[in-house]
């Protein structure tokens, strides 16, 4: 009596509490229920006919002056005018723009000033004479 061949890993594997299961045997990737693969292909009948009228406004022989793409205009939008939504500000931002705002203000206040009392320091003992200059 011979028996059939043996059962596959898939069929072998068991999950362990510990580790979690891979991707490729995790129920979720493959096994979707009926009202969810109705939804999937709902969204692409939406896209494969918003598809066909783009490419019918695209190949006409006598093109409109523009041709709109819903989905250009919503990723326009988002990138321009739906800033303020995503931005929190926080403690860290707080910080980090007074840093950018005011650092380099403060950072170049520092080194003129320094050098000016350099200047001054040689003037004071005679160790800098100014040359006339127009320019400088």
């Amino acid at each position: 009596m011979a028996s059939g061949p043996p059962p596959s890993a898939v069929k072998l594997y068991r999950p362990n509490r510990f580790v979690s299961l891979p991707a490729e045997l995790d129920p979720a990737t493959y096994d979707t229920s009926p009202e969810k693969r109705r939804a999937e292909a709902e969204r692409l009948a939406i896209r494969a006919r918003l598809k066909r009228q783009y490419q019918l406004q695209l190949n006409n022989p006598s093109p409109p002056a523009v041709i709109e793409n819903p989905a250009l205009i919503r990723w326009a939008y988002a990138k321009s005018q739906n800033v303020y939504p995503t931005f929190r500000p926080t403690p860290r931002t707080s910080f980090l723009g007074a840093v950018y705002a005011l650092g380099p203000l403060l950072f170049w206040m520092f080194v003129l000033k320094a050098d000016r009392d350099r200047i001054e320091k040689r003037f004071q003992e005679g160790k800098y004479k100014r040359s006339f200059s127009v320019f400088f």
